[in-house]
């Protein structure tokens, strides 16, 4: 009995090398899908352990309600996917594909953005409190509903045509500099 102990924590490093080979194996296996595939589990599992998630592409991926806090996803493609409801607290997104991603309703307080491409994404009622917007692009964005507390916006690639109706807690000065760079404020009834 002692030795099946031993032997089975001896090889704890490699049951859990081989666990994080098979959630990249369903997350690359599935790219360029539709659906989930299994990649909300598996992200979820990987940043659960501490993977960092540098440069995965999960474009067109239904993962709503997905779990990241706190994910490393610099460079990720996310483009087209489905992450209403989500939870990506503390997540840095620099340099990332966001492209008419849905991210109704999600978590991102506290999110970096840097850099990050965000044209045509549904931020409707999103949660960008004390997000850091440095160089992001949010050209024809849906911002409608969306907090903004303690956001860091001061170098903002770029707000043509982004919906800023009713934002909530917006930052000194930025509804002006937003509708003086184009922003809009358009109801979602007058659409």
């Amino acid at each position: 009995m002692l030795i099946a102990v031993i032997f089975y924590f001896s090889e704890s490093g490699d049951r859990l090398k081989q666990k994080h080979y098979q959630a990249w194996q369903v997350i690359n296996t599935a790219q360029g899908k539709g659906g989930s595939g299994g990649r909300l589990e598996a992200l979820q599992e990987l940043n659960h352990d501490g993977v960092p998630l540098v440069g995965v592409d999960v474009s067109g991926a239904f993962l709503q309600s997905v779990h990241l806090e706190r994910a490393r996803l610099l460079r990720s493609n996310f483009s087209a996917a489905d992450l209403r409801d989500g939870n990506f607290n503390f997540a840095d997104f620099s340099d990332a594909n966001l492209r008419t991603a849905n991210l109704r309703q999600s978590h991102l307080q506290g999110a970096s953005f840097q850099r990050a491409e965000m044209d045509d994404a549904d931020l409707t009622g999103a949660d960008l409190s004390g997000a850091d917007l440095s160089g992001a692009s949010l050209n024809d964005a849906d911002l409608s509903n969306t907090k903004l507390s303690n956001l860091r916006w001061r170098d903002l690639g770029g707000v043509k045509n982004a919906n800023i109706y009713s934002v909530k807690d917006p930052p000194e000065g930025f509804l002006t500099w937003a509708t003086q760079h184009g922003a809009v404020q358009i109801s979602s009834d007058a659409r």
